[in-house]
């Protein structure tokens, strides 16, 4: 498939920002989209619960970094995507609340994505130092990750790939990521194996949460998406059968969260995930009645954010809260 068409001169016909009106306001917040950082807050937040559930040490000053150091990096995600997108003119018309199509200058808010983008990663680079040089080449790749998901020459998202690339990022690697950097300086050397098999087994599920978001933001712009060229899933499927795999995604997502629990690893409380489930049958019935109709579901992805968090937080906070509730903790 050919690369998407880049129109250069789009930026010369942007329109000059108008002042503040009630409809503006609301594009701006849309624009801050400040539910989706839940997403970059979850490894280290899982990755605590798991180390206070084990009765280990978590090292608050770390989480506070990490937590920083991740909501700078996934801004930096957001404003990139609204600046390669306005590039393939794919946000043109069916994403108002971009923040290059409301401020007009892509050059201010591509300045403004690198800032952030060195920023955060000055900071991981901080948590690395204080833990082990692994966590930052792990929170590089997640960003490697996030770039060729949007990023030229890759446009991976345009070939319908940023569902397994955010998988990846948010799952495995962020959380392997968050386990090192909330250890003991000394038990988190240069030498440390990475914990993949912890970060399966404790990021799989939330993951797929979060993979979920990202798979629920195309439905409201199928045409527009096809229109320039990126073949989302939801482009490729069409958004019947889309919607369809909406409750497959929920229910793998608790089936990853739970098999710890019926193996015997995690403890019973682990299943307070299940916090999650309202948000997701509201998103399973909105997107079952509605899904060809964009003005009813363009907050199909919010309902997928609120399970996500809540899903997440259920399994970090029931993780964490077991040997206080006197279940045995997590092996």
């Amino acid at each position: 498939m050919s690369e998407p068409q880049v129109v250069a001169s789009r930026y010369a016909s942007l329109p000059t920002p108008s002042p503040p009106t009630p409809d503006r306001r609301r594009l701006w917040r849309a624009a801050i989209k400040w539910p989706m950082y839940a997403v970059a807050v979850m490894p280290v937040l899982l990755a605590a619960g798991w180390r206070w559930g084990r009765g280990l040490p978590v090292r608050a000053d770390q989480l506070l970094l990490f937590l920083l150091a991740a909501v700078l990096l996934l801004a930096w995600e957001n404003l990139a995507n609204d600046v390669f997108d306005a590039d393939t003119g794919v946000d043109t018309g069916g994403k108002p609340h971009s923040v290059v199509n409301l401020t007009g200058r892509r050059d201010r808010v591509a300045a403004l994505a690198n800032g952030a983008l060195v920023v955060g990663l000055g900071l991981m680079a901080l948590v690395a130092l204080r833990s082990s040089p692994v966590v930052l080449a792990l929170v590089l790749a997640c960003c490697g990750l996030g770039y060729v998901y949007q990023g030229p020459p890759f446009r991976l998202g345009y070939r319908g790939l940023g569902e397994p690339l955010c998988w990846l990022a948010f799952g495995p690697c962020a959380t392997a990521a968050a386990l090192l950097a909330l250890a003991p300086a000394a038990a988190a050397g240069s030498g440390t194996p990475v914990p993949w098999s912890q970060a399966l087994a404790l990021g799989s599920g939330p993951a797929l949460a979060t993979t979920l978001v990202l798979f629920c933001s195309h439905f409201h712009q199928v045409a527009e998406d096809a229109a320039h060229g990126k073949r989302s899933p939801v482009v490729r499927l069409g958004t019947a059968t889309a919607a369809g795999l909406v409750p497959w995604f929920i229910a793998a997502s608790f089936a990853l969260q739970w098999a710890p629990v019926l193996l015997g690893h995690w403890p019973l409380t682990a299943l307070l995930g299940v916090v999650g489930l309202p948000p997701a049958r509201s998103l399973i019935q909105l997107l079952r009645d509605h899904h060809d109709q964009p003005e009813r579901i363009g907050g199909s992805k919010f309902l997928a954010l609120r399970f996500q968090a809540l899903s997440g937080l259920g399994l970090a906070a029931g993780l964490a809260l077991a040997p206080l509730l006197g279940f045995a903790g997590v092996r």
